[in-house]
């Protein structure tokens, strides 16, 4: 019985042993296990930074390039506006140039010299300085303006030399007389002035 008990002592003792081994190698995983998780956040810390560094690179990047496309989206709405604006008045300019010689010839017709003071031809003469003004009128309305002369220097932007002469009462380049009126539309010359300058 003794030896018995010795055998189950010594199966007891090699089982604490074991069971103490177990716990040792246990401990030394579950330390280990520490050590990971301990470093693990660091590592994961860092990945998650330079991903968002990454993420926030490529945000810029997108934004830049929307910001560049709408930028060049306003400059093309903006180009094509006025290139609309600037067609529809060439468009205009031209369609009011036809009406332009028939001012003229209205203007020449009621010239004081020409005109008849009595009887019917006095009658149609109001009638036809009537109609001159309301085209006139209309042209103003429309933004049509005539080529202020008076007093002004020859300027080739605006007018257009048909003769040089000498005259006494002028100064060299000033307008002595305006042959045929001009005409500008907002800023644009529809037509320039015909008009004899001072040498």
């Amino acid at each position: 019985m003794a030896a018995k008990k010795q055998k189950t002592e010594e199966k007891r003792k090699i089982t604490n042993e074991e069971k103490m081994k177990g716990s040792t190698e246990a401990q030394e995983n579950s330390e280990s296990e520490f050590k990971e998780a301990v470093s693990s956040p660091d590592e994961e810390l860092f990945q998650l930074r330079s991903e968002r560094d990454q993420a926030l690179v490529k945000a810029n990047e997108y934004l830049e390039g929307w910001q560049r496309e709408r930028a060049e989206f306003f400059n093309y709405k903006k180009r094509m506006e006025r290139e609309l604006s600037q067609g529809g008045q060439n468009a205009f300019g031209n369609a009011i140039r036809r009406y332009l010689d028939i001012a003229d010839d209205l203007a020449r017709a009621l010239k004081n010299s020409n005109r008849p003071l009595e009887g019917n031809g006095a009658i149609w003469a109001e009638g036809i300085d009537l109609i001159h003004r309301k085209l006139v009128s209309a042209f103003e309305a429309d933004g049509v303006k005539m080529i202020d002369i008076e007093g002004k220097f020859f300027d080739p932007n605006l007018h257009e030399a048909i003769s040089n002469e000498d005259s006494p009462d002028h100064e060299s380049g000033q307008i002595i007389d305006v042959v045929q009126p001009g005409y500008i539309l907002g800023e644009r010359v529809i037509r320039p002035a015909r008009v004899r300058v001072a040498r």
